[in-house]
């Protein structure tokens, strides 16, 4: 059976702001830009796997003080201690609180890792223009997008649980700045996911 012809093929382009599919492109100042609401047109986006790849790699060097610098401040009757994520996520266990300490190794470890993994698989296969898994892998980027929106989970919790620790009189809580490279990877893995055109992975059968 003989495939569907591609929209390159064809002659036609699809604008990314407003899903405008243009048979005849205008250009102006040398830019082809959409009619409707005149955002630069690419069949692809420039330097897609580039910078994602930067993305990436900044994300990763972001996660390693994440872990090992303190993200949260404790004080009770004037002695203090920092908790890393990891220390965090022993104490809500050792406390009874599981179900907390689940939401934060999921979102601050689990989740992190496999997004670190899932993006290095896409963007390595990708670069090779490799047929392995297409379809398979157009779903993990996709997946990747859903769980992007819940990365945030681990800043969340520690706001909320600096927001009750200040209900009592004689304690007091505050984040540190390992709170905010995990923030950073966060954000940076999320780029990552927004420069990576998942077409590139179809331009393999093109090969």
């Amino acid at each position: 059976m003989k495939p569907p012809p591609r929209a390159g093929q064809l002659g036609l382009i699809a604008c990314l702001g407003c899903g405008l599919v243009c048979a005849h492109v205008p250009r102006v100042s040398g830019c082809a830009q959409c009619p409707r609401c005149e955002r630069a047109l690419h069949r692809r986006l420039p330097d897609s796997i580039a910078r994602a790849w930067a993305f990436l790699i900044a994300a990763v060097i972001c996660y390693i003080p994440a872990n090992v610098l303190p993200v949260m401040h404790t004080s009770l009757l004037g002695r203090g201690s920092d908790s890393t994520i990891l220390h965090g996520i022993v104490e809500f266990w050792k406390a009874g609180s599981w179900g907390i300490a689940f939401v934060i190794f999921a979102a601050s470890v689990a989740v992190p890792c496999t997004k670190f993994l899932v993006l290095g698989l896409l963007l390595a296969t990708t670069r090779r223009r490799s047929r392995w898994a297409m379809r398979e892998r157009a779903r993990l980027y996709r997946l990747v997008e859903l769980v992007g929106y819940w990365s945030m989970l681990d800043v969340m919790v520690v706001a909320f649980v600096c927001a009750l620790v200040r209900f009592h009189a004689l304690s007091d809580s505050e984040p540190c700045i390992g709170i905010l490279f995990f923030g950073l990877v966060v954000i940076f893995t999320m780029l990552c996911a927004i420069n990576f055109d998942p077409r590139l992975i179809w331009d393999a059968e093109e090969a």
